[in-house]
């Protein structure tokens, strides 16, 4: 087990759900573009919240996750909702990441990738997607760090405007928002927030 692991792994390691099960309020809120049968993957989907309401909405959901401890909490939570979910458990940056494989990619909060790594995460997302197929993605601006809510400790793991638009300049952007907002998303993620929202398509 690497130390990422074993830090996840005592994390999710309480009764409750982290992040909760409800699904991140960004995500609910492109429901009118996603469509039934669509393949998506969840980038780092931890116990599963956001995997299984994309379930709920008729797609075909991979989730990934480095945390087998989140990953059981998954399992139990789309049983619970009667959906299903495809877990894979792997490291993000040794996964063979399928390509041209997706509809729809989704990374929510991925904020453990420091620059080097979030580089890789971000080509390879890209790569996934279909020609046409979209990707959502949600993170935390640099204000987030003096909010003390949730999120990366570290500055250099933080997104902003100009880094997104270099980092997905071949994708179409339909949106990129930065803006503050109070989330409740358990305890991981409680109260005002500095986020910054990413919707892209790849041309073609």
């Amino acid at each position: 087990m690497t130390d990422e692991q074993n830090f996840w792994d005592k994390r999710y390691a309480q009764n409750d759900y982290l992040f909760g099960v409800e699904p991140n309020a960004f995500l609910a809120r492109q429901a009118t573009l996603l469509k039934p049968g669509w393949r998506a993957l969840a980038v780092a989907d931890g116990e599963g919240r956001n995997g299984v309401w994309l379930a709920e909405q008729g797609l075909s959901v991979q989730s990934v996750d480095s945390s087998s401890v989140a990953q059981s909490k998954a399992r139990a939570l789309a049983e619970a909702r009667g959906v299903s979910l495809e877990l894979t458990l792997t490291d993000l940056d040794n996964w063979a990441w399928p390509t041209r494989a997706f509809d729809l990619v989704v990374a929510i909060f991925i904020q453990f990738a420091a620059p080097p790594l979030r580089a890789q995460l971000f080509e390879k997302m890209h790569l996934a997607l279909k020609p046409g197929g979209l990707l959502l993605l949600e993170g935390y601006r640099p204000e987030q760090i003096a909010y003390g809510t949730g999120g990366p400790s570290t500055a250099e793991n933080v997104y902003a405007e100009p880094m997104l638009r270099e980092a997905f300049a071949a994708l179409q952007i339909e949106e990129l928002r930065a803006y503050d907002a109070v989330l409740h998303e358990g305890t991981g993620h409680d109260g005002m927030s500095a986020l910054i929202d990413l919707v892209a398509r790849k041309r073609g």
